[in-house]
């Protein structure tokens, strides 16, 4: 594959954003708290955007993006902004294993192990040591809570493990502003972070979400470099096409910014001309879920033939939808239940497009 490597402006960079959500958010579903920093972007998101193709597959230009695919899979990519522990509680050093900080511990529904590796080559961000810059962060969810934000010291090497010594806290903010609607492509928590002077050369920005709602906690990492730019990123390449635009405010939208109701779907079996599936539909309210449905568009000559566990419908356009069927339509506060199908198949055995939670 040709690696190419492009510079963005932070404004290129986040109109790209609103490009790619329009797409194949794998698994997730808009009504959660995940997040990440979206400006500097996490290893994941930037990963995402660079290997986002615009038939929603995932074909990454960047090597260590490459490297990460290869080994934890798409479905991290993915769910980019789903790098999280549900019962961190804002411990840190002692309770996160060094060198795995960028992982949340390895203890996040996906494998994102994968973008611990200690190398120079993940996409980055440039900045200005001294200067000014704004935070942005995906919001998934509105939920109160801290931003804990953490810079490497000087001297840490992006090819040596990041561990807590390596880290210095450099700003805490506690429910801070956002900018559009909970759930949508653009929505995002922004404040004013002033770079520390006298820095230049590589760095991390680390930010560890600490909700005060819930005992769930978000971690993020971002490569920088100190070089004198104004928020450029390098190490994202466009050979695998740009994907295209959707409304951010498209009535079809399948997923409900108000449930708590999260769908992960997962190939568990494949054989020629057919696989097997799983959903796992996840309540992340602090109350139970009363009823749930989860809509997703098969692939090109893809068709669900049966499920269990619930109950299906297939729209004109091929759109499926499995509601709850009558002994599982309870769903505990921080619980989940799962449903199964089998699917004929030429071989594209994931969405195409967004799955997610519907109106029950």
């Amino acid at each position: 594959m040709v690696r190419r490597s492009r510079v963005l402006s932070a404004a290129a960079a986040f109109a790209t954003l609103l490009a790619a959500l329009g797409l194949a958010l794998l698994g997730q579903d808009r009504a959660q708290a995940h997040g990440v920093a979206m400006m500097p972007g996490s290893r994941t998101y930037l990963c995402y955007l660079d290997g986002l193709t615009g038939t929603g597959g995932m074909n990454p230009s960047n090597p260590a993006c490459q490297d990460a695919l290869a080994e934890s899979g798409a479905t991290p990519l993915y769910n980019w902004f789903a790098v999280l522990d549900s019962k961190a509680g804002g411990r840190g050093a002692g309770y996160v294993p060094d060198g795995t900080l960028c992982s949340a511990g390895n203890r996040s529904p996906y494998d994102f192990s994968a973008y611990n590796a200690a190398r120079a080559d993940w996409p980055r961000t440039h900045l200005t040591s001294g200067k000014t810059m704004q935070v942005q962060y995906s919001n998934w969810a509105a939920h109160p809570g801290d931003f804990r934000v953490y810079l490497t010291k000087p001297g840490w090497s992006p090819t040596s493990e990041l561990g807590w010594d390596d880290l210095d806290l450099i700003q805490t903010v506690t429910n801070p502003p956002q900018k559009g609607s909970a759930g949508s492509e653009g929505g995002h928590y922004y404040w004013d972070l002033n770079l520390p002077s006298g820095r230049s050369g590589d760095a991390l920005l680390f930010i560890q979400w600490v909700r005060s709602d819930s005992q769930e906690n978000f971690f993020s990492c971002s490569d920088i470099v100190f070089d004198g730019g104004n928020g450029e990123v390098t190490g994202i390449g466009d050979s695998a096409g740009t994907p295209t635009p959707t409304d951010p405010t498209d009535p079809t939208d399948p997923t409900d910014p108000h449930t708590g109701c999260m769908a992960v779907y997962s190939v568990t079996s494949a054989w020629s001309g057919g696989f097997q599936g799983s959903v796992e539909v996840m309540n992340h309210n602090t109350s139970a879920l009363n009823g749930w449905a989860v809509s997703w568009k098969p692939g090109t000559g893809t068709k669900v033939s049966t499920v269990w566990n619930g109950s299906l419908s297939t729209a004109s356009d091929g759109t499926v939808t499995v509601r709850n069927a009558d002994y599982n339509r309870t769903v505990a506060p921080d619980g989940s239940v799962t449903f199964g199908f089998t699917a004929t198949s030429t071989g594209n055995n994931l969405p195409a497009g967004t799955i997610g939670c519907v109106t029950p």
